[in-house]
């Protein structure tokens, strides 16, 4: 079925080696849950409650383009904004799965207010970095 949320107008599929351990870790670790699937294919899609959407395939050849080693993604970092990043890392650290960069509280600049957050970021499986955020809201800049 299509996502709970609606179609995402910009979804990134991820390329796996391994399909099931690539679940484990966006569905068990991230909260993630299949809107629908193509076992065949080795096509999983899936979606968050808050909106975010990802698409994962097992690795076939057919959509590479260029020579493909670990860490995959080599240049790109996956946001993924959640509601409760407490309840997520607190999971993430108790699994044992290796922490990127631990949680931290960051305020950046968006024209005359800066918008704050929460972040950690990790890697999935195959190497794509993630970062998990929530915001905290906005502020305006003192003007000093």
């Amino acid at each position: 079925s299509p996502p709970k949320a609606g179609w995402s107008k910009f979804v990134p599929e991820l390329i796996v080696e391994d399909l099931a351990a690539s679940m484990k870790f966006w569905c068990g670790l991230l909260g993630f849950q299949v809107a629908y699937q193509r076992p065949k294919e080795g096509f999983v899609y899936l979606e968050r409650p808050e909106g975010p959407q990802v698409m994962l395939c097992r690795r076939s050849g057919k959509w590479e383009t260029g020579s493909l080693q670990k860490p995959f993604g080599r240049g790109v970092m996956f946001q993924v904004y959640v509601d409760d990043i407490d309840s997520i890392f607190s999971f993430v650290k108790k699994s044992g799965w290796p922490i990127h960069h631990d949680m931290r509280e960051v305020w950046r600049k968006h024209g005359n207010i800066e918008g704050g957050q929460r972040e950690f970021f990790l890697q999935d499986p195959n190497g794509y970095l993630i970062m998990v955020a929530q915001s905290i809201g906005h502020r305006s800049i003192s003007k000093n």
